[in-house]
């Protein structure tokens, strides 16, 4: 085979074989392509696309080109999660203690955070003493022992995927929705899952801007998951606001953990309720998703979700008196607030910008090499539809350098929008996939 030849191949708009993914894949994990032929053929998919068969292949070949675990040691059938990112998705820190309090084993790799897209790798951090590297058989062992670990992801895992992104990113072929798919799903499949549940958000705060964006992604994704034989569901959710009222990583876990004891806000506790239950259908452990949130809710009554996720803490070498004692957890040293400009309602606020703000304020990184400061961000006091008057607070910044809180605090001022009338609902899940 040329490469040359699978480059025109796609160009021309026709279909690649499962050899000829295959080729490309290897000859481009090994080094024997070049940089320059994989972004034209990136390229010709950028606009040619790939058909549902094209994407499983390459998902397959891209999880095969390294480590893959095999998850069939522990009990039960494992279901992942993965969320396309968000402002304040603190998702995971709920979703995994209580999903295994449920009885669903919970074997988690999880990224760091890049731009304003927090990671869950990080918000673990705070748990001062927390280890998010284990080896394999530690990795195992825990959630055989207490089901449920999340780690940081293995250097092993899917090194094609890796390449092809880094290529993706500086030749503006980052947004092909069958690459997008097959690089998130290759990374689950080499995880070891069974089942998966993705959370895939769409607006101003998340990668896709639009439902329709949101909706093909999710399409192809859940496709894969059926020609490799994995029950997969996706969960469109929304963006355009944060998620919960909490922004910066030591803020976060405190919301999650206040959510976990049925304390947490609405919109986190409905998602993380409605991930939740499907993850329960996907492992066979509720017959419906009603069922399955119920047998949650019970779980966050009785407080045994909170102490799972002690568990986990103490498990990864943290002291599981913070999850008990939340405000052991960094605190940041300056504070200041954002208030109303005007008697209203609150017809917005841009997650965007309140997601840039927490990067201003050291909460995120904008090179994967750059420090975070695990005290820092910001907390909302309100949400779109609210009520608010003149001078009300909107938001608290939470700070540790003085230059930093006031470029931020212009950040969050702009991000808030009003209007003399309640603005209508906007729903926090807008479709299911299946």
């Amino acid at each position: 085979m040329r490469m040359v030849d699978i480059i025109a191949k796609k160009r021309d708009g026709k279909e690649l074989s499962t050899e000829e993914i295959q080729f490309l894949v290897d000859g481009y994990t090994n080094g024997s392509i070049p940089d320059y032929q994989m972004s034209a053929w990136a390229m010709a998919v950028l606009f040619r696309g790939m058909t549902p068969r094209e994407t499983g292949d390459l998902t397959m070949a891209m999880a095969r080109s390294g480590e893959q675990l095999d998850l069939t040691s522990i009990p039960g059938v494992k279901v992942d999660k993965h969320s396309t990112g968000g402002v304040g998705d603190k998702t995971t820190l709920v979703v995994a203690p209580l999903v295994a309090a449920a009885g669903i084993p919970v074997a988690k790799m999880s990224g760091r955070g890049l731009g304003h897209s927090g990671g869950t790798i990080d918000k673990l951090e705070s748990f001062a003493g927390f280890q998010v590297e284990r080896t394999r058989e530690q990795f195992f062992q825990q959630v055989r022992d207490i089901g449920v670990a999340v780690i940081g992801q293995s250097g092993n895992l899917t090194p094609a995927d890796k390449k092809l992104y880094a290529l993706r990113d500086v030749t503006a072929t980052v947004e092909a929705v069958p690459l997008i798919a097959s690089s998130i799903m290759s990374k689950k499949i080499a995880a070891g899952a069974d089942a998966i549940l993705l959370d895939v958000k769409v607006g101003k705060g998340a990668f896709m801007k639009t439902l329709e964006e949101a909706e093909t992604l999710a399409r192809a994704m859940v496709d894969i998951g059926s020609q490799v034989g994995r029950k997969t569901v996706a969960v469109i959710s929304d963006m355009n606001q944060p998620l919960g009222f909490a922004v910066g990583n030591a803020l976060e876990v405190k919301e999650a953990i206040a959510t976990l004891a049925g304390n947490g806000p609405k919109d986190l506790t409905e998602l993380a309720l409605a991930i939740g239950a499907r993850m329960l259908v996907l492992g066979g452990l509720a017959s419906s998703v009603d069922e399955g949130r119920g047998r949650l809710e019970e779980i966050i009554a009785s407080g045994k979700a909170v102490d799972k996720l002690a568990q986990m803490v103490e498990a990864q070498g943290g002291n599981k008196r913070d999850v008990y004692e939340p405000d052991r957890l960094p605190q940041a040293g300056l504070t200041a607030q954002v208030t109303a400009q005007q008697d209203g309602y609150l017809a917005g606020i841009d997650a965007e910008t309140v997601g840039h703000a927490s990067v201003v304020l050291g909460a995120g990184r904008l090179t994967k090499e750059m420090p975070i400061d695990l005290a820092v961000g910001i907390v909302l006091h309100k949400k779109r539809g609210d009520r608010v008057r003149a001078g009300e607070p909107l938001a608290t910044l939470h700070a540790n350098d003085e230059r930093l809180l006031q470029d931020a605090l212009k950040d969050v001022a702009e991000a808030f929008a009003y209007s003399s009338e309640q603005p209508p609902e906007q729903p926090l899940i807008y479709k299911i996939v299946e």
